[in-house]
């Protein structure tokens, strides 16, 4: 993104391009502005300053420092600055590095030095100071580069599913697989749809573009084609060239940069170091070249720069530093310097605000030279007056800097469009206006559609192309209105005489001989690779550092299993010297082998949540990525080293391992190879597979599959011949074969073999040779070699897939059915916005009024504040607050952020979870109960929280159907949910999936209309809203306000908070409850017409100045009112409303209110919930069931998962049931029980987990809705679960016991499905508790982590439970993968009479043998089905317990 954005915004003058090679014309460019801003009279204070009675003397002296400068070579004169006194620079040392009196610009550059130099120079005067700059490079007559951007005919179209087929069911993403695999067959169900239709266009330097249009016209599609950043799956057709040059000729990704909606940083990093890693990527481009240039004339024309400028350019120019100058401006112009040494945060690490986020992400962009900006959607979170600040500055950096820039906006004020130059209005993917802002309302009045007086013009212009708002417009009265459609504005735009002259230019192609050298960058990079590399070090030691809790808890957690291990595995329990005392050592080797390998898994994580932030960074070339790969395997050898050591030094010694320092080491080496040779697996797996849930699942398959033929379940000479290419593939089998040979082959097992079946001079090779393992000590060294060569192949694969692979778009489908709806029922449409008279079904509801008086609300003190030194105990967040309420009327808190209005809301509707509350709140007279207030009461929570995997019409039919009463029947219940569909305009979306915010579903403006449809179903008589218009555009917040008012005229009692109004917004509430900081009341009333009530209070008030005609009163009230105005005024605006009338009548309204209305009887029900509990039940169970059969990845994965195993045991055991000659073949069977129940469970646990992660959050909001109790919520997910394990269950015992061919009798068969169905159910259980005992499911992997190897150590597989030591013996029965092994092996074999010959030549018959090394008897079964029911129905409680008492949502 080189020369476009932070070329100029922040260092203006030096921005650079790819081509420095004409470094004459850079000169002038962006310099003078800087030197111009530098100049500045100093205060005395200043430590650049000079003091006016030395001016004489320090003249002189500068003199003689500049004729000094001019002395030096290039390279040195662009190192140095003069700066009077610059003992301010460098602080206190005095350590000035001077050469004659020079400073060193390095120092300069970054630290406090740089911002003391930026005070100097920026002085809060952002216009002043890029003016000074430029002044500079004009002087000597440099031209600063411009890009010239054209589009002509461009268009951009997709193939995607239509209607139902777009649903992701497990049936249709099991056809839509199907029929890829078969070919092109069936291509007639995918439909093409136009994102861009044909738009042709200039977008010039030094004039600023506002990009509008509704949501979904290709606003995004439209900014990503302009900077080559689209999507490889859409169809592209037509050109774009910069500077007449098309994208081939130079890289578009780093000569403009675009700066996205979606905000992906490392959560870890300050905003601050997030900064400067940007700006160290993305290089000074050509600021170097241009500065020499500016040098080399100034010097021929013998003018004298201004030194702070002059400092200041020098200072940005500098590559590669830590921190720099233009970090600090970048942070200072986006008012983000308050936060800048905040992390940026996730939903686990606290950090800054979303509107300084988003302020991140375009701070990103501008730190870099890029000098052609492409902003989308910007102003989301932020308030008007940051949007405006921000966009003032950008529209000066476009004005004195050249540079050229397109700024797509939600809802901008009307003083912030005022600030662009040109408008681009997008709809339906038409561009139906670009040209000067000045001619744009001319335009639509020569169509016939005039904007009204109090109408910002921005929203005017989203709601004329659309067929549902245009009809207000039309101002032809002697003409019959009639619908234009998009497509006819965009051709009348041709013929007007904005559109001629656009097209007349474009027929005149561009020259390309007039492109500024510096314009077009020419290289990828903006540093070489060397710099890159260290870049990526850099900030990978930082977010090390900032993780070290990771690493300290692997570490306590491998101390940990080591401590258990060693007491398992204790060397006075080991005898050794015999062939049988290998059991025990095979099981120790393996459980280590195993606890290193997973110990690896964790990069898994890594790796994925790395992903997108990496991809959005690689895509805009801030680095090769190849950078990365390798920064992500050399950073991880220190960590692999410490864990190896730790595992080996705590339990080589006390496992009784072969004693000699020699055998030591080479364990060591074996472990530590094994666990490089883990991490590279795992890193590469997840920069395949991308996602969370497929990784899980798919990393558990490939640990089976290593683990299966790693020569442990089965020895070389049992597999079968068409797996044993599997055998010398599995990296774990060189592991296992490394460390046996390196114990087997010691002096202690050099006793010779007496063992008449195996050929071997002593036992320890007899030992190595019964198991199928290399015999000779140079074995060890092989395995070793081939380690190393999985290591390298994993990391050479892994970098190939991080340099190649990109995350596949998810496109939400569904939205074309929405368009086809709208043309075919396009009359039905317009009769719901004026229905003539349609029969309504209303459900009768109380109208209920709420009044409060003197409320006040208290948290305890924060710790952070208590440090600062605050000594009280509590703090007040509320402060006297009284007000009312009334049905029928709407009602609008507003305040400043932090004023309260959220905590009022909250603790009004009953949702604090903490806290204490003074103060009376009566409901219809009678004192509010929570309980009661619930089931009349409705919420819409900022933040719009939904079940993802439901369609539109799903989620309200199920929240009414809990929240109406029991006594509304069925069809009327359908009838109310439509009616409210219609209502809030959702009846065109009705099969739209939900989805996720921000990945796929519904857009922002759906989503707020379906938080609210779901709150108007429960028919409740008093409703809050938190924001409901926060992040709309114009368009979309009129709906949802429509909405809001349509729902106030049928008598109900609204409240919503609102933080920035338009006009026509604000004034369509009643009334008006203004708070200030410290949440105290200012204003609290009527509107009036035009808001004159509200304005004729404040213009009461001495000292506040009137209000402009036509400006918006929301935004003066904000104004007049602010803690500045209060300074100036001297007042207290609380105070005088507290004495004011106005207060005095609210205090009588509000008494009048306390008292019951005639006939009103207290609000009582006759039960806690609406429905009764089976119904919740039934209903929950529902909504699940809808929810998991749309939910792919986690159920089709599922079963396409248990195939893949049942087929890969079937295969490697296959008939191993039929015959049972030696005990090889009983462990044999034993290990593939194992293996089979472990893996698939795991899998089960692991991946459950998200899904029950993301269905919790909406279960708090229901519980605070009193919807249902949640014992029924846990009954229904958990049956749900349980049928999709039952199905699994059946699937995979089908396939296994036909396969490994256990015997055809009937108890056998359903003892076996019946534990595999209990090891699934209670595994993933085992999983959903967890999720409920944690407060993420991040936070719920981590116990997983420590019992999973503890279940696998205990399960009777790595030491058969005669073996264990006394002490341990409890944690088998204690451990539920124990009963199941116990339970399969035991119906199977527990009664088998057939003999078996032990190695030392005596027989025994199998059901002996399994009593006497096993301890499994087959009259024991009983018990094991007892147990498996106990675990799953403990499970279950603890699952149900914690899901109703544990709250980790904190308010």
């Amino acid at each position: 993104m080189e020369p476009s954005s932070t070329a100029g915004l922040q260092l203006g003058p030096l921005s650079g391009s790819r081509r420095s090679a004409s470094a004459a014309s850079w000169g002038s460019r962006r310099s003078g502005s800087i030197s111009h801003s530098l100049r500045q009279q100093a205060g005395a204070d200043d430590p650049f300053g000079r003091a006016a009675s030395r001016q004489g003397h320090e003249d002189d002296e500068e003199n003689l420092r500049w004729a000094a400068l001019e002395k030096l070579p290039t390279y040195d004169r662009m190192r140095r600055a003069v700066l009077s006194n610059h003992a301010g620079v460098d602080g206190a040392d005095g350590a000035a590095h001077e050469l004659q009196g020079l400073v060193d610009i390095n120092q300069l550059a970054s630290g406090e030095a740089g911002r003391a130099l930026l005070e100097r120079v920026f002085q809060d005067d952002s216009e002043r100071f890029l003016r000074r700059l430029r002044d500079r490079v004009d002087r000597v007559g440099i031209e600063l580069p411009a890009i010239e951007v054209r589009y002509q005919g461009l268009s951009v179209e997709v193939d995607a599913f239509v209607g139902s087929r777009a649903l992701p069911t497990l049936w249709n993403s099991a056809t839509n697989f199907l029929q890829g695999l078969v070919g092109r067959l069936a291509s007639s169900n995918k439909r093409t749809i136009n994102i861009l239709q044909n738009v042709n266009g200039i977008i010039k330097p030094s004039r600023m573009t506002l990009l509008l249009g509704p949501p979904s016209s290709g606003k995004s599609t439209f900014m990503r084609a302009l900077t080559g950043k689209l999507d490889k799956a859409l169809k592209v057709s037509g050109s774009i060239t910069y500077c007449g040059h098309t994208f081939e000729e130079f890289y578009p990704e780093r000569t403009s940069a675009y700066v996205s909606q979606y905000d992906l940083h490392n959560a870890e990093m300050t905003v601050r170091e997030t900064l400067d890693f940007s700006r160290r990527c993305l290089g000074v481009g050509a600021r170097y070249d241009m500065l020499a240039e500016l040098a080399v004339r100034e010097r021929e024309a013998g003018i004298k720069p201004d030194p702070e400028i002059d400092a200041y350019m020098k200072a940005t120019a500098v590559q590669g530093q830590e921190s720099n100058i233009v970090t600090d401006l970048t942070l200072k112009v986006l008012g983000l310097d308050i936060c800048a040494d905040m992390p940026i945060g996730d939903e686990m690490i606290r950090g800054v605000s979303g509107g300084q986020r988003k302020r991140v992400t375009t701070g990103e962009m501008l730190t870099g030279p890029a000098r052609a900006l492409f902003m989308d959607e910007i102003s989301t979170g932020l308030d008007s007056s940051s949007t405006f600040q921000i966009v003032k500055y950008i529209r000066q950096l476009v004005h004195v800097m050249n540079e050229t820039v397109m700024i797509s906006l939600l809802q901008p004020p009307p003083e912030t469009y005022n600030l662009f130059d040109d408008i681009i209005l997008l709809s339906e993917g038409y561009v139906v206006y670009h040209g000067p802002r000045e001619n744009i309302l001319e335009f639509f009045e020569s169509a016939g559609f005039r904007c009204p007086e109090r109408k910002g013009i921005a929203d005017f212009l989203q709601e004329v192309t659309s067929k549902k708002d245009q009809q207000q417009y039309w101002y032809l009265d002697q003409e019959q209105y009639r619908h234009v459609p998009v497509p006819e504005f965009a051709e009348r735009f041709k013929s007007f005489h904005v559109g001629q002259q656009m097209l007349k230019e474009l027929q005149i192609p561009f020259d390309k001989s007039k492109t500024h050298p510096a314009a077009l960058t020419t290289n990828k990079y903006g540093q070489s690779s060397w710099e890159s590399f260290k870049t990526v070090m850099s900030r990978e030691k930082l977010l090390m550092k900032r993780n070290s809790f990771i690493y300290i808890f692997k570490v306590a957690q491998l101390v940990i299993l080591g401590l258990i291990a060693m007491t398992v595995f204790l060397r006075t329990k080991m005898p050794h010297g015999q062939f049988s005392d290998s059991t025990k050592f095979f099981g120790a080797l393996t459980f280590s082998l195993m606890t290193v390998l997973f110990n690896g898994f964790a990069e898994l994580q890594f790796t994925i949540k790395m992903l997108p932030t990496f991809y959005k960074q690689r895509d805009f070339l801030f680095f090769p990525p190849w950078t990365i790969g390798l920064v992500n395997i050399i950073s991880k050898v220190p960590v692999s080293l410490v864990e190896s050591i730790v595992w080996v030094v705590l339990t080589y010694y006390v496992m009784g391992f072969a004693p000699a320092a020699g055998r030591f080491f080479r364990m060591l080496l074996a472990f530590f190879a094994t666990h490089q040779m883990a991490m590279g697996l795992f890193r590469f797996l997840g920069a395949v597979l991308k996602s969370m849930v497929v990784a899980n699942t798919l990393g558990m398959f490939v640990i089976l599959l290593i683990f299966l033929f790693g020569g442990i379940v089965i020895p070389r000479g049992d597999v079968r011949p068409w797996w044993i290419w599997a055998y010398w593939a599995s990296p774990m089998m060189y592991s296992q074969n490394a460390i046996s040979v390196n114990e087997f082959l010691s002096s202690r097992w050099a006793n010779p073999n007496n063992n008449t079946s195996i050929d071997a001079p002593t036992v320890g090779e007899a030992i190595l040779k019964a198991k199928g393992l290399f015999t000779r000590e140079s074995g060890f060294w092989v395995s070793i070699g081939a380690i190393v060569g999985f290591i390298i192949l994993f990391n050479i694969l892994y970098l190939l897939a991080l340099t190649y692979l990109s995350f596949g778009s998810s496109s939400n489908t569904v939205s074309d059915e929405e368009n086809e709806n709208e043309t075919n029922t396009s009359i039905p449409i317009d009769e719901a916005t004026n229905p003539p008279t349609r029969s309504q079904i209303t459900l009768p509801f109380q109208p209920l009024s709420l009044s409060f008086n003197h409320v006040n609300y208290y948290v305890d003190m924060p710790a952070e504040m208590r440090e600062q030194g605050f000594t009280e105990s509590r703090l007040q967040l509320l402060s006297d607050i009284s007000g009312a309420f009334r049905p029928g009327v709407l009602t609008a808190l507003v305040g400043v952020s932090g004023a309260g209005k959220t905590t009022l809301m909250d603790v009004l509707a009953g949702r604090k979870t903490s806290g204490s509350i003074e103060g009376s709140i009566t409901v219809s007279g009678y004192p509010k109960k929570q309980e009661t207030f619930a089931r009349v009461s409705g919420y819409c929570e900022q933040t719009d929280i939904h079940s993802p995997n439901v369609t539109v019409y799903e989620s309200i039919l199920y929240s009414a159907w809990l929240r109406l009463s029991s006594d509304v029947d069925e069809n009327t219940r359908k009838m109310f949910v439509e009616e409210v569909m219609t209502l809030v305009e959702l009846d065109v979306l009705r099969n739209a999936m939900v989805g996720l915010p921000g990945v796929d579903g519904l857009s922002t403006e759906q989503r707020k209309r379906l938080t609210i449809a779901v709150e108007l179903v429960a028919n409740p008589s008093i409703i809050f809203m938190d924001e409901p218009t926060s992040g709309l555009d114009a368009r979309a917040a009129a709906i949802v306000m429509r909405a809001v008012r349509n729902t106030v005229n049928t008598g109900r009692t609204v409240v919503c908070t609102i933080h920035q109004p338009s006009i026509d917004i604000f004034e369509s509430f009643d009334e008006l409850l203004l708070m200030k900081r410290g949440g105290r009341v200012i204003y609290a009333g009527e509107l009036g017409q035009h808001s004159h009530k509200l304005v004729e209070y404040f213009e009461a008030i001495p000292g506040v100045e009137k209000i402009t005609e036509g400006y918006n009163p929301a935004t003066w009230m904000l104004e007049v009112s602010s803690p500045l105005a209060e300074a100036r005024l001297n007042v207290n605006f609380a105070e005088i409303y507290a004495n004011s009338d106005l207060y005095r009548k609210n205090q009588e309204l509000i008494k009048e209110l306390s008292v019951p209305p005639p006939g009103y009887e207290d609000l009582s029900f006759p039960t806690k919930y609406s429905q009764n509990f089976y119904n919740q039940c039934v209903a929950n169970f529902w909504k699940q069931y809808k929810s998991y059969w749309k939910n792919p990845p986690h159920n089709a994965m599922r079963f396409l998962m248990t195939l893949i195993y049942g087929l890969v045991f079937g295969t490697v055991f296959w008939q191993k049931g039929t015959k049972i000659d030696s005990p090889q073949d009983l462990s044999n069977l034993l290990g593939a029980t194992y293996a089979a129940v472990f893996f698939l469970g795991s899998a089960n646990c692991i991946t459950v987990q998200p899904v029950v992660s993301i269905e919790r959050t909406v279960f708090y909001r229901e519980k605070a809705a009193g919807m249902y109790s949640p014992l029924s919520y846990a009954l229904a997910q958990t049956c749900v679960e349980m049928i999709y394990n039952v199905v699994q269950g059946i699937q995979y015992t089908v396939i296994i016991y036909a396969m490994i061919g256990y015997e055809w009798k009937a108890a056998k068969f359903f003892y076996f499905l019946f534990f595999t169905i209990s090891c699934f159910n209670y595994f993933t259980l085992f999983g959903m508790m967890l999720v409920a005992l944690t407060s993420s499911s991040m936070l719920a992997n981590i116990p997983i982590a420590f019992v999973l190897p503890l279940w696998n150590l205990f399960a009777g597989f790595l030491v058969a439970r005669p073996l264990l030591p006394i002490w341990w013996r409890w944690y088998y029965w204690a451990n539920p993968v124990s009963w199941t092994i116990y339970g399969v092996i035991g119906s199977q074999f527990g009664d088998n009479t057939s003999p078996l010959s032990v190695p030392d030549g005596s027989r025994l018959v199998v059901k002996q043998f399994l009593e006497d090394n096993l301890g499994i008897k087959h009259d024991f079964l009983g018990y094991v089905v007892l147990a498996h029911f106990a675990y799953v129905i403990a499970f279950f409680l603890v699952f149900g317990y914690s899901i109703k008492v544990l709250n980790f949502q904190k308010r």
